[in-house]
């Protein structure tokens, strides 16, 4: 049965008709005192992670609404998929794989393979902070470059720059993903061959981009240790294929496996974030993992009506099918988290960005919104404009550590973070009247008060536009966690609800398939028949004509 012919969707339906469509928050929050509170939930400070908080309040949902959003995941068989995916059975059908980045996090219950790759990850970033692991010429490392594309790359990247208080100022960090010469040539400048560390992340050890970016690295080093033999002391993988790691030049030591059964874009919490458990210290990047299994337990052990990253998933769901909203914000109040949008970009989008279903039939609804964001304030002077004045619904995550690392000013720069913050959402919410009011005694029919009943509706703003606060005691290993694991389950619970496979990605696949031919053919190594389309052909003329200039 198709998601739209359950009865739990067609309540959702008429409920929507009579009164979602209607809703007005300003309403809502003068008929019930309590609103806040009812709408707002936390998870509570447990000696390790401090508290964090989520407020829902301001969202387009009643309590009814919630009530028939938990009936449909119900319907939809999300505790069930939920148990299995725990459980480790198959819920990845298209690729007959359990999805274990989960078991990643709970330290405490790890099998043997996960304890031995914790322990060799524990060494090697102990041996590299504290100089025991040198370079060809007997120096310390001091430059780490961490070489994957999507979840080996955007995953590390953003915790090592959200966790920057916790990391080692001895070393410096660079990321390289793109295969555009720029991203590899830049890191290369700033590094030193006696004092770099390479980290190859790729579970295959054949994707395209990070090969390439791979073999530069490669030959980079090459040119200055002369000998292969070093190849060992700046070299390692974080891989699955062993043979071709080897086949590189990196010993076997040097090799940091992980499961098949644990996607790209959730690695983050397994050996892909090698070089977050260098730069923070293992201590720190178990703190990180506990973060992630606390919310872990709330999500398996809390009722769906009170279940935060349920609720999370569940709304989303509400704006995308019945609101029509095809993009959502997430906009942190904190440079760290810079990256933390790019970041849920994937998890959201490369997860549920799907029109077939589970059941093999294509989808007749609307999935995944497109996610963007950017920090603020510095959001505020960008896209926040689209957010209160433009034509469509656009729902929105603020987050806000409530402690800054840095109280520059007496904290006041962090004050009016904080001001800024709260003042989104209640903008978002009340917006602004068009209505004019001219001096006592003023000419009404005047140039000047015409004028300026033009301008009142040109700065109007409707109001009663959505957002979800999240507010965090301090950006922490642990904090941090719990905020990535609320998102991935917040993803989970869309995806049971609209019955597709949130864990392949086969359309990441198709241009870089295509990709492959067209590059022989730009590089001379075969003529290919002349059977693209005109646009692709008329675009590999041009490339080939200008690139061949003196």
């Amino acid at each position: 049965m198709s998601l739209i012919d359950l009865p739990a969707w067609q309540a959702l339906q008429h409920h929507f008709d009579v009164a979602g469509k209607q809703f007005n928050l300003k309403t809502a929050f003068s008929n019930d005192s309590a609103r806040f509170e009812k709408f707002c939930y936390s998870l509570e400070n447990d000696g390790n992670s401090p508290e964090i908080v989520f407020d829902f309040s301001k969202n387009l949902v009643s309590q009814e609404t919630l009530d028939l959003l938990v009936e449909l995941a119900r319907a939809t068989g999300l505790e069930e998929l939920r148990h299995d995916m725990i459980a480790g059975k198959n819920v990845n059908n298209t690729e007959q794989r359990a999805v274990s980045h989960v078991a990643l996090r709970d330290v405490e219950h790890a099998d043997e393979s996960t304890r031995a790759t914790l322990n060799h990850m524990r060494l090697f970033s102990e041996q590299v902070r504290n100089g025991v692991w040198a370079g060809y010429t007997g120096k310390s490392i001091e430059t780490v470059v961490n070489i994957g594309i999507g979840g080996s790359d955007l995953g590390p990247l953003m915790v090592c720059e959200a966790l920057a208080p916790y990391g080692d100022s001895g070393l410096t960090l660079h990321f390289v993903s793109n295969i555009d010469g720029t991203h590899i040539a830049e890191a290369l400048k700033r590094s030193d061959p006696e004092t770099t560390l390479f980290i190859i992340a790729s579970k295959s050890f054949t994707t395209v981009e990070t090969m390439q970016n791979a073999n530069t690295a490669l030959q980079w080093f090459l040119r200055s240790a002369k000998e292969s033999r070093y190849v060992e002391q700046h070299f390692v993988a974080v891989s699955t294929n062993s043979a071709a790691v080897e086949k590189f030049g990196i010993s076997l030591n040097n090799i940091f496996p992980f499961s098949n059964s644990v996607g790209g874009r959730y690695s983050v919490w397994g050996p892909i974030g090698l070089i977050i458990c260098v730069y923070i210290g293992y201590d720190n990047f178990i703190k990180f993992l506990q973060g992630g299994h606390r919310m872990d337990q709330h999500f398996q052990q809390t009722p769906l009506r009170n279940n935060i990253p349920v609720l999370g998933g569940l709304i989303r769901v509400w704006y995308t099918n019945f609101f029509g909203a095809a993009a959502h914000v997430v906009s942190p109040f904190d440079q760290y988290l810079a990256e933390f949008p790019a970041y849920l970009q994937q998890l959201s989008m490369e997860s549920n960005g799907k029109r077939i279903r589970r059941d093999h039939q294509p989808v007749t609804y609307a999935t995944a919104p497109v996610i963007f964001g950017e920090p603020g304030t510095n959001a505020q002077h960008s896209y926040f404009q689209l957010l209160h004045q433009g034509t469509g619904l656009i729902p929105a995550d603020l987050i806000l550590p409530v402690k800054s690392h840095n109280p520059v000013g007496n904290n006041m720069h962090h004050k009016m973070l904080a001001a800024n913050f709260i003042a989104q959402s209640e903008a978002l919410m009340i917006g602004k009247s068009a209505d004019f009011h001219h001096k006592p005694g003023a000419d009404e029919e005047s140039l000047e008060a015409k004028a300026l009943q033009e301008l009142a509706v040109h700065e109007s703003c409707p109001g009663n536009r959505p957002s979800t606060s999240i507010l965090v005691e301090q950006i922490t290993p642990g904090t941090l966690g719990s905020l990535i694991a609320y998102y991935e389950h917040v993803t989970f619970t869309e995806g049971i609800v609209w019955n597709v496979n949130s864990f392949d990605n086969f359309g990441v696949e198709l241009g870089k398939t295509l990709a492959e031919r067209l590059f022989a053919e730009i590089n001379g190594e075969e003529a290919g028949p002349n059977d693209h389309d005109q646009s692709t052909n008329g675009l590999l003329d041009i490339f080939k004509r200008i690139s061949d200039r003196p």
